[in-house]
């Protein structure tokens, strides 16, 4: 009698901690008897099954709402906002050489710290979004911190006027004078003013980033087959957008900085962040929206905690035994973090969890392996903008008697090669193989992350051989001088740039699909953080490399692998080292494949979609834009 009693009051002292799934099943039950009191309930006419709602917390109909029209705002966004970003990062490094004289290492470094933070701070927020304010309205706090529409000094805005206005840009030599070759240095206010704007730039992308794309992903419901067909698709199309407004940054936004100032060269982003916003708020009636359900990390801590403080505590044999249990969720691995659900007469907060609380914490846990071989490969993406293009700057980029290639402008490669591949991926290989192997996506989401990191590895491989041409065309006419320039086309670089692209179809696409499709559905932000993150922390990984290999190359009076100049510099052997990591990488992270077990849901997802035609192509895009 006592054991029953503790236990009902253990249950009863934990339904504060369930509110938010009390509610979300009082507004599904809300849901189906509107739905029946309108006796719709066939075709486009019904209602969402998802339980994603309007603005006003609303049921919404699925004719009315989400799929692709509704995406087409948020991809176009996208390609905007990915204009702006790109048109700072692009050619960050050059600017950093340019206009405050850093070397190397420092200017590298400052690139991939700043790019890392841009890509940490989505951890605040999706918190922010998941436990107070929802997506939505995170997404357009954030978005106005990012563009400075509130406060001048903010963002895009200050940015803009840091370049711009004489007494708060670097000083001058002159027309006359190039910038490498001037020693007049910027002020210490002026270079603290420049990256405060940068930094006011990363906070403002912390709401935008891991919002968008979920927001994304929620128009379609995974309860619909056709939307679930089109769900896969959604993502190989985002990460089109983001390269489509990348290759307009690399080409036309690099080639303005390089010629016409970089007042002007960041005056465009910034207009074209105020037009992505405009593009994004024109979409609202049309989208769906996840309510608020609670922050997953805070569920996430206490499931850990709850099971720590209760380690002494023998796991029931009998599921059933467990606090508030749903067998179609309950799942024998990770069977550890059941005794957070275990039932011993303890119930404070931190105490008792529910099996739906433990069966989420241990989707995102079993993920952190592939999360962890992830942040590798964020170190090679980074040597695109940033070693890359200074080799870039030593080699002949002109092409005929009047015209240069900006350095910077062959990341647009990544993006050509990327765009091509992804509609052929998309279009062609993909049903190819569906036939086949019977799985929608064609093969499965790890054996396309795997596929992208072979490709890194040959990269890295392309990498270090073309380097070693240039030091060989360098000996042959004995060039030592920092600002001489190599004999040597920079297209010498173009194969490892677009094999970039072509393992970015498959690594990065691939990455963000994984982290979203595996995360339980109220820690769909949770599961995009997961792709920023291993982004930030690769940048910040690649920050740390450099740095280390820098420095341990130097010891004992040798000259060092990388230098401020490059053409007495052995990046050939740092290429070398970074492919012999990258294969490293790719045990472990094939080792960490080999345990990874997918959503049970995932199964019966394969089940139902071979039998759904693919509604994902062109026509229906755009029929469902315009209808």
């Amino acid at each position: 009698m006592n054991n029953g009693r503790q236990r009902l009051s253990s249950i009863n002292s934990s339904c504060t901690l369930n509110c938010v799934q009390i509610k979300h099943r009082e507004m599904t039950m809300t849901m189906e008897r509107v739905v029946e009191e309108n006796g719709k309930t066939r075709g486009d006419d019904e209602y969402t099954k998802d339980g994603t709602v309007d603005l006003m917390g609303n049921p919404v109909l699925r004719s009315n709402t989400g799929r692709w029209r509704a995406t087409s705002f948020i991809v176009g966004y996208e390609a905007f906002e990915r204009m702006a970003f790109y048109g700072i990062s692009t050619n960050l490094v050059l600017y950093l050489t340019r206009k405050l004289h850093e070397g190397t290492v420092k200017s590298s470094n400052n690139v991939t710290n700043w790019v890392g933070t841009v890509w940490l701070t989505p951890i605040l927020g999706a918190y922010i979004a998941d436990a107070h304010l929802g997506r939505y309205w995170t997404f357009i706090v954030s978005a106005f911190i990012y563009l400075g529409i509130f406060v001048v000094q903010q963002g895009m805005s200050l940015l803009t006027l840091v370049v711009s206005l004489k007494s708060l840009r670097p000083p001058s030599c002159g027309d006359s004078i190039k910038d490498v070759d001037c020693d007049k240095q910027a002020s210490p206010f002026q270079v603290g003013i420049f990256y405060c704007a940068l930094y006011i730039i990363a906070l403002g992308t912390g709401g935008t980033k891991p919002n968008i794309s979920t927001m994304g992903a929620d128009q379609f419901d995974e309860f619909e087959p056709t939307e679930k067909t089109q769900k896969i698709s959604f993502f190989n199309w985002w990460v089109f957008s983001i390269f489509f407004g990348t290759l307009f940054a690399s080409t036309f936004l690099v080639y303005i900085q390089d010629h016409a100032g970089w007042g002007l060269g960041y005056g465009l982003p910034t207009i074209g962040l105020f037009l992505s916003i405009l593009v994004f708020l024109a979409g609202s009636p049309y989208y769906r929206h996840q309510p608020a359900s609670g922050s997953p990390l805070t569920k996430m801590a206490r499931v850990l905690i709850a099971t720590i403080r209760k380690w002494d505590v023998v796991v029931p044999d009998d599921p059933k035994e467990l606090h508030e249990l749903n067998l179609d969720e309950y799942s024998k691995p990770g069977k550890i973090l059941d005794k957070a659900a275990v039932v011993d007469g303890r119930s404070p907060h931190w105490m008792l969890c529910t099996v739906t609380e433990v069966e989420e914490t241990k989707q995102m846990v079993k993920m952190v392996p592939i999360l962890l071989v992830s942040f590798l490969p964020s170190t090679l993406i980074a040597q695109g903008h940033t070693l890359f293009i200074k080799q870039g700057t030593t080699l002949v980029r002109s092409i005929g008697p009047h015209f240069s290639i900006p350095p910077a402008s062959l990341v647009a490669f990544i993006t050509i090669f990327m765009l091509i591949t992804v509609v052929i991926y998309d279009k062609f290989l993909v049903p190819t193989l569906r036939s086949y192997t019977k799985n929608p996506r064609g093969i499965p989401m790890l054996q396309r992350l795997g596929i992208g990191l072979v490709m890194h590895v040959i990269i890295m491989i392309i990498a270090s051989v073309c380097e070693r041409k240039r030091l060989n065309v360098i000996k042959d006419h004995g060039i030592t001088k920092k600002n001489q320039i190599v004999p040597l086309s920079i297209f010498i670089l173009l194969p490892q740039y677009a094999l970039m692209g072509v393992a970015d179809t498959f690594w990065e696409v691939g990455r963000l699909e994984f982290f979203y499709d595996q995360a339980p559905k109220s820690m769909k932000s949770l599961g995009t953080a997961y792709y920023t993150t291993s982004l930030s922390m690769g940048n910040f990984l690649s920050s740390f490399i450099l740095t280390t290999v820098s420095d341990f190359t130097k010891r004992d009076g040798h000259k060092g692998w990388i230098l401020d100049n490059l053409n007495v510099s052995r990046l050939d052997y740092f290429y070398a080292f970074y492919a012999v990591l990258s294969f490293i990488n790719l045990l472990f992270f094939l080792l960490a494949a080999n345990f990874f077990v997918y959503n049970k849901e995932q199964d019966d997802a394969t089940m139902e979609l071979e039998n759904v035609k693919d509604t994902s192509d062109t026509n229906a895009f755009f029929k469902d834009v315009i209808m």
